[in-house]
């Protein structure tokens, strides 16, 4: 495949992890909403639904610039395509299967405000015209932490579009945010969110960690004092405490963004789960001082895993680093830890 460096049709700013290899199609610019406290992805961005025509024509675009790559997985680009009318949606999934007859999947963005306004027979349609995979930012399941961040959904109708996706045969993957509650509603996050995907059983739970950007709402009101950022210890505690009340579900457990702390806890459930949490504790049951060694290692890059700290000459030129930022910012290891935490798109 001959790449040029700019392609002949639009595209949006970002895609899950999990699509870094797939094709790009833009069906919406920013987000519907755009009102949530911790996200900064489309702030300067006025929200419009591209034309059915206009994404057509990128689509034929985009299947010249190609040429005959075999892609099997195609990401709607960007905040929700399920704003779009139902019949315009359907329309724009035909002509990309028609262009990319390779692709085993189509898959977007759903706002739960949004997916809950759909029917059932919509739902289905949609997936069978080749939409079979959702990605769903939850963000928490507590409803009093919803509506801090202004999320403008509740946990119900976060189930209830859950549950719809589900039942016409789409693939769930739910986001959460450990941390989005802040110190004072940790616990609440970990146990009520747990309780509503317990309730859906989506396909992948992909958990990231909190890292208030710039230029946030959440920035804002943590320099009010009205939010207070937890140490990596505690957010390890938190996701434990999630981990422990998941029950009686089959999803796919993922720590899948450079944001988390321990990459390595990821695995299906239940079988996993004992696993996952031996993780978790391995972590936790360190020393004041091994736990500062990894956490700045890993946010430095010097450590992918827990297991790379056996390495004795890493192991050393961390702690060399540590040292240093010890000396230079004394007792300020969260902080840093958390403001590398933030620079991660």
């Amino acid at each position: 495949m001959t790449m040029r460096q700019q392609p002949p049709f639009e595209l949006g700013p970002i895609r899950p992890v999990a699509e870094a290899q797939s094709l790009l199609i833009r069906t919406t610019r920013g987000c519907p909403w755009n009102r949530c406290d911790f996200c900064v992805n489309y702030q300067d961005m006025k929200f419009s639904v591209r034309s059915v025509e206009d994404i057509e024509a990128d689509i034929v675009k985009a299947a010249d610039y190609y040429g005959n790559h075999p892609f099997n997985s195609c990401f709607l680009q960007d905040g929700d395509s399920f704003v779009m009318e139902t019949p315009d949606l359907l329309r724009i999934l035909r002509c990309i299967k028609e262009h990319f007859p390779t692709l085993e999947r189509v898959t977007s963005y759903g706002r739960a405000a949004t997916m809950v306004s759909k029917s059932p027979e919509e739902m289905k349609e949609i997936q069978e015209a080749g939409l079979n995979r959702l990605y769903c930012g939850m963000e928490s399941g507590s409803d009093t932490i919803l509506e801090r961040i202004h999320k403008g959904t509740t946990a119900a109708d976060l189930i209830r579009a859950g549950l719809m996706a589900k039942e016409a045969g789409m693939e769930i993957s739910e986001f959460l945010i450990m941390g989005i509650g802040g110190r004072e509603l940790s616990e609440a996050n970990a146990l009520e969110t747990a309780a509503a995907l317990n309730q859906i059983d989506a396909d992948f739970i992909r958990v990231r960690t909190i890292g208030v950007k710039v230029g946030s709402r959440l920035e804002r009101t943590m320099q009010k004092g009205e939010y207070q950022l937890q140490t990596e210890e505690e957010l390890i505690r938190e996701q434990r405490l999630f981990l422990e009340n998941l029950e009686g579900i089959t999803s796919y457990y993922s720590n899948d963004h450079a944001v988390n702390l321990l990459l390595e806890v990821e695995g299906q459930l239940p079988e996993a789960k004992p696993h996952l949490l031996a993780m978790l504790d391995r972590f936790l049951e360190m020393s004041d001082e091994e736990k500062t060694n990894f956490a700045l290692g890993r946010r430095l890059g010097q450590y992918s895993s827990i297991a790379d700290m056996e390495s004795s000459g890493r192991h050393q030129q961390v702690a060399l680093q540590v040292a240093d930022l010890q000396q230079r910012y004394p007792g300020r290891e969260d902080e840093i830890c958390h403001y590398l935490r933030e620079q991660i798109v």
